[in-house]
């Protein structure tokens, strides 16, 4: 049985015009989107950061690389099944998310509950396991 272990990540994109802004896999309406290789979800990457650190398996940039053309414009949400399914490989399952988003705007909270559902999903944990604040 592996011991229980907690993983801490975060993550920042710069905003800019003609980019959907996509954060925990839900697109926000919004002028601009977060400037990245992928889609630049800063919540699934923060997440994905978190789960490979507590397995002590690297970051995100390690694993999924910005010069890796393949990555191109995926979804976060698929990025996120295969750290999940790297964990999954060694051992590991997951009791509960916590995260928080920090945006001065555009303000989020009518699509959390979206946002907790998808996460929940992917990594096979009741949503009341997923907090988004």
């Amino acid at each position: 049985m592996k011991q229980i272990r907690i993983g801490q990540g975060y993550d920042v994109h710069q905003f800019v015009p003609g980019r959907k802004l996509i954060i925990g896999g839900v697109h926000i309406p919004y002028q601009k989107g977060a400037l990245g290789h992928s889609d630049a979800d800063v919540l699934i990457h923060a997440i994905c950061d978190a789960l490979l650190g507590a397995a002590a398996l690297g970051d995100i940039g390690q694993r999924f690389p910005d010069n890796d053309p393949s990555l191109k414009d995926i979804s976060s949400l698929i990025i996120l099944e295969k750290v999940v399914s790297m964990l999954k490989e060694k051992g590991y399952y997951f009791g509960n998310i916590d995260s928080t988003v920090i945006l001065q705007s555009p303000a989020i909270k009518n699509h959390i509950p979206e946002m907790r559902k998808k996460i929940a999903e992917i990594m096979g944990i009741d949503v009341s396991d997923v907090s988004v604040k």
